[in-house]
């Protein structure tokens, strides 16, 4: 069940579109920093979705609610990287994860965005949803404070495996923060699934675009 009222907020334009050929380099700043992210047109894990924006913008603003310092989080379908890119920036301990063809521009935008600084240095590995799962992330060694997604639903017919993978890396003390631009009926069906299984809280809505921002965190029994 969703409980409390979420806030309703709104996208900051806090990035100035710079455009080229072939690549987009998309300019933000969050948590004082500037960050330079190059997008791609030639594949959707490639582009700054708005769950994206939304979630860069709530971890900044609500630090003391959600401290990533020193805290280990992963990010499934990391695409551009500007979450992880964040939350490394607020101190967290991060694993980036995509599909393999996403992976290049995947850690370019890392490593240009977190060299040079005090921040612990992010890891981008290939997660393809519902696979291997086990043998890649073994339990035993693999423990997550915060699991990030944003935008994920948005390809249907992996919607099955996402939610195995939500429920693989859910385990009891971890916080899964999902942000996602709600589009179609299969969307709201993926919320009535995640509510289903977990404790879920709608933390925000940013009515603008349509992006609805949950806290999920695994039943205890």
């Amino acid at each position: 069940s969703l409980t409390d009222s979420p806030v309703t907020l709104k996208i900051l334009q806090n990035w100035v579109p710079r455009a080229s050929h072939h690549f987009d380099k998309e300019h933000y700043t969050y948590v004082g920093h500037q960050i330079v992210v190059q997008e791609s047109v030639e594949h959707f894990g490639t582009m700054v979705w708005p769950g994206a924006l939304a979630l860069s913008q709530y971890l900044e603003s609500n630090q003391e609610q959600f401290n990533l310092k020193d805290k280990k989080v992963l990010e499934i379908g990391a695409g551009t990287g500007l979450v992880s890119i964040v939350a490394c920036i607020l101190g967290a301990y991060v694993t980036a994860t995509d599909l393999p063809e996403v992976l290049e521009n995947l850690s370019y935008n890392i490593s240009r965005n977190t060299k040079n600084t005090e921040m612990h240095k992010p890891e981008v590995r290939k997660l393809v949803w519902g696979e291997s799962l086990n043998e890649d992330f073994p339990v035993s060694t693999y423990h997550y404070d915060f699991l990030l997604a944003t935008d994920v639903v948005y390809p249907h017919a992996v919607v099955e495996p996402l939610l195995a993978t939500m429920v693989y890396f859910c385990k009891p003390g971890t916080v899964l923060l999902w942000a996602n631009k709600f589009r179609f009926s299969t969307d709201y069906e993926f919320l009535e699934k995640v509510c289903n299984i977990f404790n879920t809280t709608i933390l925000a809505e940013f009515p603008e675009s349509n992006v609805k921002l949950l806290k999920a965190t695994v039943r205890e029994n």
